[in-house]
């Protein structure tokens, strides 16, 4: 049941009729308070504590789904989120489709197993998964031999990776790629070492571009129905069949989107995700699990390896390093000085003394040049805007500043109707602006789209041939000659070879934006965008239109993202942010927030954050306490919203734990 105060297991009878078909993790119909209801069989056992037990209405499928492992990871995420086990099932497990269970079931041994007895019926169904990837040819050891080290020779801690995850072990790494890595090859080859071990594997990407990726790197390497994709784009019936295909341990590995962190996989030896910074990693759902803390989960709930990788690094896989928890897996310097290319920022003094406009041109002379070098050399280049989904920004007209409110120093924008400026944090009217810069009154829109900029560019190279890869439609990869792709950030296509220049524009777009992750999200987009640039020696260059002296431009400029995530860490050390504490979001009526928080016992140490005005007329309060408090904060919450569950309380609040977006 998905109400709070529902959220435990419940026992009845099982009639003879139905002890064939109700093994553990089969869906049943119950009686529930007069109604018939949907529910998970979860365990047999012999004698229940209750007296008086209803008996189960009706199987309505023998095949059994749900997983033990996947039970257990689903109560430990809802405790970890606040949430109820009903609705990480309802992520876990797709609905059902019954043709293709049909088809499932027609396909299997004709057979009827017999019935064991009920005290050994949990512990067949928790051995079946390890039993048939047993008989799997790929999962036997050596039976596709330790993989070579390939890509991973590049850094020093990767070959021994590889070996840990053939000979059984469970290492824990945070890799940061290289530029120009064939990041899906590496994932393959450590994949391919964890079924050589005997094992299974699951990997979860952000988009449908990377699963393609991803799916035809492990393809090539461990041949064609040694594994399968899981994504919500699939439709019902095709994502069904592959849960089941997994759920059977057809195939010993399980690749996909974020639908498939709860992805059954007998033998887990190894989970990895790429790009976890990512915020399509994060279920919009309740209980708004993120996909690399479910992984990071099953990791320690079935003693797997586990492997987060990305160009760029969180401060959450930070935090893995630091408490020793994931070791690094990185490149040495002189490795990384011959894959790098070139990057140059805008804004830094000798570019300044050079060109003056540098500060308050869209495109300056550097980025031009840049681009003009490449098109000669017939390379294509690359052009990131920032996409029109980010928040709205103005600046200065004369010099660019990023326009922000004098009374709160959050960003201005402009109304649709002309006017005077507001603040869209505290919504004052800032009619007397005046640049703190130059003094300038004037401001301008600091954002052009993808389609004016290729445009804008188009006219000033004639002849060029222009792509454009965003919202509309998202190119996959584009020809090596010279060409102009104008991209949105997660958009950019693959050039055949590599990129002569990569162009990163309106960069105070995503600098500036309101957000605790702004900076490591501004890193994050523009590495993977530098990342498909040539090298330095072979011609390849980054031109970043921002000031060189900011963290996040001196991180890209010496491609150092570990740097910049351990300096992030800190800073949020020091100023009480998550990851460094575990911090609690309450939405809801203002009467509600505040009955909720009356009715939880917050640990000793908790500190209210807020209210600050959310969407509509409701608030959002935060709850902060120290990381070794936050199991005792989830349940405080969890059983807070169970006393307003049965007393049936009318207005919803909504809990999240260490919500991406705060304020």
């Amino acid at each position: 049941m998905p109400l709070a105060h529902l959220d435990r297991p419940f026992d009845y009878l099982v009639p003879q009729e139905l002890a064939a078909d109700a093994l553990p993790g089969v869906r049943v119909k119950v009686r529930f308070a007069g109604q018939l209801v949907g529910g998970w069989l979860l365990e047999r056992v012999e004698r229940s504590d209750h007296p008086r037990l209803a008996y189960l209405e009706k199987v309505v499928s023998p095949v059994p789904v749900l997983a033990p492992e996947v039970a257990r990871l689903a109560r430990a995420v809802g405790d970890r989120y606040a949430g109820s086990l009903a609705d990480v099932l309802r992520l876990a497990v797709p609905p059902r489709h019954a043709r293709v269970e049909k088809e499932i079931i027609a396909s299997a041994a004709p057979d009827k197993p017999t019935v064991a007895p009920p005290q050994e019926l949990t512990a067949a169904a928790s051995e079946q998964s390890t039993a048939v990837a047993a008989q799997h040819p790929a999962a036997r050891p050596g039976a596709l031999g330790v993989p070579e080290p390939g890509g991973w020779r590049d850094y020093p801690a990767g070959p021994a990776l590889l070996r840990a995850l053939a000979a059984g072990s469970a290492p824990r790494a945070v890799w940061s790629a290289l530029p120009g890595e064939d990041w899906a090859a590496r994932y393959a080859e450590a994949i391919a070492a964890t079924v050589a071990g005997g094992r299974g594997a699951l990997v979860v990407v952000a988009d449908g571009r990377d699963l393609d990726r991803l799916d035809a790197a492990l393809t090539a390497t461990l041949g064609p129905d040694r594994h399968v994709c899981l994504s919500a784009a699939l439709g019902p019936a095709r994502r069904y069949r592959a849960f089941l295909t997994a759920r059977r341990a057809d195939a010993p590995v399980v690749i996909g989107t974020r639908a498939a962190m709860f992805a059954p996989v007998a033998r887990l030896g190894l989970v990895g995700i790429w790009d976890d910074g990512d915020d399509l990693h994060a279920e919009p759902r309740a209980p708004y699990p993120h996909a690399r803390e479910v992984l990071l989960t099953r990791a320690q709930l079935e003693q797997a390896a586990a492997l987060v990788g990305g160009y760029a690094r969180t401060a959450e896989a930070q935090l893995l390093v630091e408490t020793g928890w994931a070791r690094e897996v990185v490149a040495d310097r002189a490795v990384l000085r011959a894959r790098t290319p070139a990057v140059a920022p805008t804004g830094d003094d000798p570019q300044l003394a050079r060109d003056p406009a540098a500060a308050t041109a869209r495109l300056p002379s550097l980025a031009w040049a840049a681009a003009r070098e490449a098109l000669r050399v017939d390379l294509p280049v690359l052009v990131q805007v920032p996409r029109r989904g980010y928040l709205p920004s103005v600046a200065c007209a004369e010099c660019r500043a990023p326009a922000r409110c004098p009374h709160c120093a959050g960003p201005l924008a402009l109304p649709s109707a002309g006017g005077a400026p507001g603040c869209r944090w505290c919504a004052r009217v800032a009619a007397a602006y005046a640049c703190p810069h130059c003094g300038g009154r004037r401001l301008r829109a600091s954002v052009v789209g993808a389609r004016r900029t290729a445009e804008e560019l188009g006219r000033a190279f004639p002849g060029v041939p222009v792509r454009t890869s965003g919202r509309e439609e998202v190119l996959v990869e584009v020809p090596g000659g010279g060409g102009l792709v104008i991209a949105t950030p997660g958009a950019e296509p693959v050039a055949t070879g590599g990129y002569g220049a990569v162009l990163l524009l309106d960069t105070w777009a995503l600098l500036t934006r309101a957000d605790l992750r702004a900076g490591e999200e501004a890193l994050r987009r523009w590495s993977a965008a530098a990342a498909l640039a040539r090298p330095a020696a072979a011609g390849g260059r980054v031109v970043v239109v921002a000031d060189g002296g900011l963290a996040p431009v001196q991180a890209l400029l010496r491609w150092d993202a570990p740097w910049f995530a351990a300096r992030e860490l800190a800073e949020r050390r020091e100023l009480g942010f998550p990851p460094a504490v575990r911090m609690a979001s309450v939405t809801g009526s203002p009467a509600a927030v505040a009955d909720l928080l009356a009715q939880a016992r917050l640990p000793d140490g908790a500190e209210l954050l807020g209210p600050v005005p959310a969407d509509g007329e409701r608030e959002r309060m935060l709850v902060r306490v120290p990381r070794a408090r936050a199991a005792v904060l989830a349940e405080a919450l969890h059983a807070a919203a169970a006393v307003r569950s049965a007393r049936k309380a009318p207005d919803p609040v909504r809990l999240e734990i260490d919500p991406l977006a705060m304020f």
